[in-house]
């Protein structure tokens, strides 16, 4: 009998020749040639390689496309990211079609540093172009943020952003905003599900050979001048310089930083020389992310040297920001900022920005941050008689927040201008943070001094963060079953007033997989798997309003250990 056709090798190997043939890259294409040579003398790792790559597609959803860049469905590359821009393309054709018959469609198209970002991004322009959009490449690689503000000032029907943001050296992306009444916000459902039908339609039925490609416009310069125009008028003049100490993490966060930073009149920054221009191979860090150990020890190696008030520091794409400031009792001279104190001190720049605006209604506007971060931000708004709104995570939530004044999320992302830019923003975060600290310094006052005042205002709130890995994603599933079936009554040695399960939806939430636990003193535990790794994340907020400052901080903080511990046991 003849099982050619129906062994689970040659079919694996009929759909990986399949792919070869359509792939313009010559760097895949060579990889996988070879990996298919090793595939039909049946090598172990080479068939096992493949299968990797292609028993399943890499996902388009709200975050787009992330991935390695290698060969393959399940893979980064020309192939993928040419039907990507042949599914969106059909599907703004249909949504013009449907709203406003006769118009064309548009779309501007930005990119980063990272390798491929460049062709990723002109394959996408020419496809687009050759489908009938009107297809507009920004002028050089830039930030994501200057991508996120184009899709407005251009009145653009939808944008791509080519990045992966801080991921690992090898990884692209491949990020969707929409235009008109989304505002220029990231994609959400339905859209995100029409917009992957459209993709597979065409990934089933056309070769990438087959698709037509056109000339496309390159943006002017303009529209970058008028961002920073824009982001530079999001800080008043200063009133002190601040000595600082910038990094761009191998990014391409600093020539649009530096022109926002003079045109809003601050003294350019010290420079970590070694990771101010792009490269792609970050090759002075381990992950490109300001979050993860040692990526700042160059900057507290400068700032060290220059006696720095302030370290700012942008992930690769400058859509996040990190802050250090001085401390003695770190070991570097310095400590980084948690996203969620950030948040806190930037929406208390916004609401008192708001009480103060011209008009005698008062404060007005929303502030609102992610379910995982920082319960300090409704304290904030409670307190000015602002509106505040808690969203599942993601800046695509957090920026279609009704009347949005500033947003955050722990994971150093931050919206301080809604009205440019409905995104994440680190620049413009930079700007409004630098702007703070120069006030505060005219009035002889240190940003640790500041995050003080605010606990005394407004009470001490720790955050913890526990992050546990897996091999198999199944003990996810069995841990978030298990509290739901036998959800706990105590925490470590707290009572659970209650739990919020949102996984059907609640209080206006979109279903989520997530869990809320309440204790009765007043402590929050959020538990979640990770959306874009093999981990269950748990996040724990604690808060004391009685007492001097020092004695706040210490029974949160001490509220903080017992939460960590008790939830360790409880999820083994």
């Amino acid at each position: 009998m003849d099982t050619t056709a129906t062994d689970p090798v040659n079919l694996l190997l009929v759909t990986a020749t399949a792919w070869l043939a359509q792939d313009p890259d010559p760097e895949t294409r060579a990889e996988l040639r070879v990996l298919i040579q090793q595939a039909q003398d049946r090598d172990p790792a080479a068939v096992a390689d493949l299968h990797s790559r292609f028993d399943e597609r890499l996902a388009f959803g709200t975050a787009g496309l992330r991935g390695e860049i290698a060969a393959g469905s399940n893979r980064m590359n020309r192939v993928l990211v040419s039907q990507a821009a042949a599914g969106l393309a059909a599907y703004l054709l249909a949504a013009a079609a449907n709203n406003r018959p006769g118009s064309i469609p548009s779309v501007v198209i930005g990119y980063d540093g990272r390798r491929n970002s460049h062709v990723f991004a002109t394959d996408t322009a020419a496809i687009m172009a050759g489908a009938g959009v009107r297809a507009v490449l920004l002028p050089r690689l830039l930030p994501t943020p200057v991508l996120a503000f184009a899709v407005r000032h251009l009145g653009a029907s939808a944008g791509v952003m080519v990045t992966a943001s801080h991921n690992p050296p090898n990884d692209n992306g491949y990020k969707v905003y929409l235009g008109d009444s989304d505002e220029g916000s990231q994609i959400v459902s339905p859209d995100d599900v029409a917009i992957a039908a459209e993709i597979q339609r065409v990934a089933d039925t056309q070769l990438v050979t087959e698709l037509a490609r056109a000339a496309y416009e390159t943006a002017p310069e303009s529209v970058v001048q008028a961002y920073v125009d824009a982001t530079a008028a999001v800080g008043r003049p200063p009133r002190a310089q601040v000595t600082c100490v910038y990094t761009a993490l191998h990014g391409v966060g600093w020539d649009t930083t530096r022109r926002v930073f003079d045109a809003a009149g601050f003294a350019l920054p010290t420079l970590v020389d070694a990771q101010i221009a792009p490269d792609s191979a970050f090759p002075t860090v381990a992950f490109p992310n300001p979050e993860e150990p040692g990526a700042m020890d160059l900057a507290y190696e400068s700032a060290r040297e220059v006696n720095a008030e302030l370290i700012i520091a942008n992930d690769p794409d400058a859509d996040r920001l990190a802050i250090a400031i001085p401390d003695v009792d770190a070991p570097e001279g310095y400590r980084r900022l948690s996203g969620n104190e950030v948040g806190a001190i930037l929406g208390w720049r916004a609401a008192e920005l708001a009480a103060t605006a011209p008009g005698d209604g008062g404060a007005d506007g929303t502030l609102a941050c992610s379910i995982v971060s920082t319960p300090a931000l409704k304290a904030v708004a409670d307190a000015y008689g602002l509106n505040f709104a808690d969203t599942l995570t993601g800046f695509k939530w957090v920026s279609r927040a009704p009347g949005l004044i500033f947003g955050f999320e722990e994971a150093l992302g931050y919206l301080v201008n809604p009205g440019t830019v409905r995104d994440k923003d680190g620049i413009s975060a930079a700007v409004a943070l630098l702007s703070l600290v120069s006030d505060l310094k005219a009035d002889g006052v240190t940003l640790a001094e500041h995050l003080d005042a605010f606990a005394e205002r407004f009470g001490f709130f720790a955050s913890g963060q526990i992050s546990v890995r897996v091999t198999d994603l199944t003990e996810i599933e069995r841990v978030m079953a298990r509290l739901r079936e036998s959800p706990p009554a105590m925490i470590g040695a707290s009572r659970v007033d209650h739990i919020d399960d949102l996984s059907h939806g609640f209080n206006g939430l979109p279903p989520s997989d997530v869990l809320r636990i309440v204790l009765a003193d007043g402590s929050r535990v959020m538990v979640r798997p990770s959306g874009t790794e093999p981990k269950l994340k748990v996040y724990l907020d604690t808060h004391s309003s009685l007492g001097s400052l020092a004695e706040r901080r210490q029974a949160a903080s001490d509220a903080l250990v017992e939460l960590d511990r008790g939830m360790r046991a409880l999820i083994g």
